[in-house]
Parts: C-alpha cells; sequence; structure tokens
C-alpha cells in the first residue's frame, strides 16, 4: 500500500492504526520540516525514515525571539519534505537545554547526520546557526544555549 503524503492523510491513517476515528480524537500534532533548504529538508526526513536519525537541535534563542513554546514530551509531529509531503510522525521522547560546546558525542551519534561525529555536527550546525540566527541579529556562540530533541518514530519509518 502505498503511504499517504498530505500531512491531514498521513495523521488520519496513523489515527486509524491506533484505533482512534479522526473525526473524534483529542490527539493533536504539529507539521514541520527540518533545515532551512530542500536539499537538507529532504535529506533529514529520509534519515527519519530510514531510522538514522532520532534527534534533533535548535538554538534556544530562536524560540525565544519567536516566542514559541519548546518541544516536549509527548508531543507528535508530522515531518515533511521541503514542499509539504508528509514523510514520517515522531513523538518527542527527550528534550535537554545544554550549551552548545557542551552537546556530547552521543547526542551527535542520535541525529544520524554525516559521518555522525561531534567534529561534523558542530560544524554543520554552527553554519545553520549562523544563517537562522541572523534574522533575530544575533551570532552564534559556544556557549550559547541549545535544545537538543530526541524522538522516536510512530508511523511511516521504511521496512527494515
Amino acid at each position: 500500500m502505498q503511504q499517504p503524503t498530505s500531512v491531514q492523510e498521513m495523521w488520519n491513517a496513523y489515527l486509524r492504526s491506533l484505533g482512534e476515528d479522526p473525526a473524534t480524537t483529542e490527539k493533536t500534532f504539529s507539521a514541520w520540516h527540518f533545515c532551512d533548504n530542500a536539499p537538507c529538508a529532504d535529506a533529514l526526513a529520509a534519515l527519519v525514515k530510514a531510522g538514522r536519525k532520532r534527534g534533533t537541535t535548535s538554538a534556544l534563542w530562536e524560540f525565544e525571539a519567536a516566542q514559541e513554546p519548546l518541544p516536549a514530551v509527548g508531543e507528535v509531529s508530522v515531518i515533511t519534505d521541503w514542499k509539504g509531503e508528509a514523510q514520517v510522525i515522531i513523538r518527542t521522547t527527550a528534550v535537554e537545554i545544554v550549551l552548545f560546546n557542551q552537546v556530547t558525542a552521543g547526542f551527535a551519534w542520535t541525529e544520524g547526520e554525516g559521518d555522525r561525529s561531534l567534529a561534523y555536527w558542530r560544524e554543520v550546525h554552527w553554519e545553520v546557526f549562523t544563517r537562522s540566527l541572523a534574522a533575530y541579529g544575533r551570532q552564534p556562540a559556544e556557549t550559547m544555549p541549545v535544545v537538543c530533541e530526541t524522538f522516536e518514530v510512530v508511523y511511516g519509518a521504511d521496512p527494515a
């Protein structure tokens, strides 16, 4: 069976897999994509779908500037590609705020990107934060707080 690509279709299929009626459920979700460009967003969604990526990091300063709530344990999200097509559904399992320079090699491995090393994680995330924080008039710093989120795939993973 082909997997649904619209966010609402995937959400409804997920709810039905739980025995929930999409019309009456009280469950909620958010939908979003990783990164700030199409190649990166699509590649990271594919890593999640393949089972390699199980974490993500955001700058706390971005949440504060945008006055957005932090991710919370138990929240469910539909991860999309850059075009907004649903790829997979995840549930947040842990959220921790740490300083950029205190992110561990273990967490870098959990993020599943590149060679999964801490050096790779630092280089790539520094570049991302340089771009994203510029919108708020800020620059990344070694001691800036970052939000490290761990998640599990609950629907739509590629078969092993």
